[in-house]
């Protein structure tokens, strides 16, 4: 890099041009190193201290939950010769094929000093999560992870002092640095809240975006977790809406950035937080969230003022995953966070297969959406969501 001030737009934009079609990938599983560019020779993706952890990762965390080549990811190459050396991994993540396209990379590129690995237990008992681990560490043919989370949990309860001891004992013996838990759901002020009280939860990884920026709870519960050095980093962050409609395209660009740019900068903006873990399934997102990092600009008011205005606009459009509003005003074991979730997925992700898998797998009763009365559901849901029109077309889409 030989410009002083940063690079230029032109710059950020082209630099997945370089791509693994360009020689990055030197050879495969033979004597020489994998990747041929110098780190010098490209920008690097900005790197910030994690809580308590007290080591650097990069803002822009690489998210496995996409489908990643099993025998050998250029993505995830692409990932590493820009400094976005964070994998964020999970033995559930690509219908389970996630660890193993990993492993297979690690094994292959000879690049495992170089990465910052994290993976999930699903499982919120000590023996399951010990368990979950160990073959977690064995598809990825590693012996250790930097980072091991409780995923996705959404109860304060699972964060037991056996859950502490287990975690402690998996730190003596080498297998994780680090222990926290992700959450995403309607409990997330509440497990922030109990986490800034633990000395044994490192970091943790929770939906923040534009939408919720003016939540006071939320904002006194990161505070607090600021504040006990909690490494925070932020998930779910383009807030995607949940009516499918589009109407986020008139807010495609916001100034100099597009939109899904400028939601990962207004989360950067944010010094409680360290990174953001962001989904990239194409080199051009890839490409894109890489340049939004390397530009050390902020967002502009006018930006900034754009992204509240399209907050405001598609409010009724966005689920909170907020269960616990409207569940229990269903007669029936419906699901409808988790539905909803798998019609983002359909719709916003494009990933329609993977919507239909994760749906069937659902428990029946969960699946039974004809016929049922939603409309006491619509009434409970705080940002006025039309659920009952949502379950309805679940059942058209999604089977």
């Amino acid at each position: 890099m030989t410009k002083k001030k940063g690079l230029t737009r032109r710059d950020l934009l082209t630099i997945g041009g370089a791509g693994v079609g360009a020689g990055a990938l030197v050879t495969i599983g033979g004597t020489k190193p994998a990747f041929a560019a110098k780190k010098d020779d490209l920008p690097q993706v900005p790197r910030k201290k994690l809580g308590k952890t007290g080591a650097e990762i990069p803002i822009l965390l690489f998210g496995g939950a996409v489908k990643l080549d099993k025998r050998f990811d250029p993505k995830i190459a692409e990932a590493l010769r820009f400094g976005m050396n964070y994998m964020d991994a999970a033995d559930c993540y690509g219908g389970g094929a996630n660890e193993y396209a990993v492993g297979n990379f690690l094994q292959r590129s000879r690049t495992r000093d170089k990465w910052w690995i994290t993976t999930k237990s699903d499982p919120t008992d000590p023996d399951g999560i010990e368990a979950t681990l160990n073959k977690s560490l064995e598809k990825m043919k590693v012996k250790s992870v930097e980072m091991l989370y409780l995923h996705g949990i959404d109860d304060v309860n699972v964060l037991t002092t056996d859950v502490a001891k287990r975690a402690e004992k998996l730190k003596k013996e080498g297998k994780i640095k680090y222990f926290g838990f992700s959450c995403h759901g309607g409990s997330v002020n509440d497990l922030l809240n109990k986490a800034s009280t633990l000395s044994w939860i490192d970091s943790i990884m929770f939906k923040y975006n534009f939408r919720t920026y003016g939540d006071k709870e939320l904002n006194a519960a990161i505070d607090k977790c600021a504040k006990s050095n909690v490494g925070l980093i932020a998930m779910k962050t383009q807030g995607s809406e949940a009516s499918f409609a589009d109407a986020w395209k008139k807010f495609e660009k916001t100034g100099k950035w597009t939109k899904h740019q400028a939601v990962l900068k207004a989360v950067w903006a944010d010094e409680r937080i360290t990174a953001a873990v962001s989904h990239m399934d194409t080199f051009d997102k890839l490409k894109q969230n890489v340049a939004a990092a390397c530009d050390k600009s902020k967002l502009s008011s006018l930006e900034m003022d754009a992204l509240e205005k399209y907050a405001a606009v598609t409010r009724s459009l966005a689920c909170d995953g907020c269960d616990h509003h409207c569940n229990p005003a269903v007669e029936g074991d419906v699901l409808i966070g988790t539905t909803m979730r798998y019609l983002m997925y359909h719709d916003h992700y494009g990933e329609t297969e993977k919507a239909k898998e994760f749906f069937a797998a659902l428990p029946d009763a969960a699946r039974r959406l004809e016929h049922m009365d939603f409309t006491k559901a619509n009434a409970a849901c705080p940002n006025g969501i039309d659920i009952a029109a949502h379950m309805e077309r679940a059942v058209k889409v999604l089977t």
